[in-house]
């Protein structure tokens, strides 16, 4: 596989901050002229991210590590990204993501929360070997109303 993979690491699947991740990968597939994104919601993998040898959690991590292009979203926990999403990527081994473009996107009750958790977001991307996109995508919870018009906007706005 290759191509655009989302990655939606709210705890719950079909969330906002999923939809807005959808929203964004598509925007970003429709102006490279790629095929539309695959996602993964890691919520829907539950216990079995804990679980060594999970088939839906090893699937997933092979969708992760042969993509071009990943869209990385979380709603802010605690001023950072979810848990969810830590243990899926903590499955990850070493620069698994070098050479890979990497786009983070960040929902969160007020901007400058959403800012700092976009920062530390990027810094786990970047540990991974991933290029980050610059710059990512913070979006307030009160905007999600909005998502195809924010995706569509900050796709335009990408210069690669």
């Amino acid at each position: 596989m290759s191509g655009i993979v989302v990655i939606s690491g709210n705890p719950r699947a079909g969330s906002r901050t999923s939809t807005l991740a959808i929203a964004v990968g598509e925007a970003i597939a429709g102006r490279l002229g790629s095929p539309e994104p695959h996602v993964i919601e890691v919520g829907s993998l539950g216990t079995g991210l804990l679980t060594p040898g999970d088939e839906a959690t090893k699937a997933a991590l092979a969708v992760i590590t042969e993509a071009n292009l990943l869209v990385v979203a979380t709603p802010t926990y605690k001023g950072s990204y979810t848990g969810v999403l830590k243990v899926l990527l903590d499955r990850l081994p070493a620069q698994a993501l070098a050479g890979k473009l990497s786009v983070p996107v960040v929902t969160a009750g007020v901007a400058p929360q959403a800012a700092a958790a976009e920062a530390i977001l990027r810094q786990l991307l970047v540990e991974l070997g991933a290029i980050v996109v610059r710059p990512g995508l913070p979006v307030l919870e009160a905007d999600l109303a909005e998502s195809a018009v924010i995706a569509q906007k900050y796709a335009a706005a990408l210069d690669w």
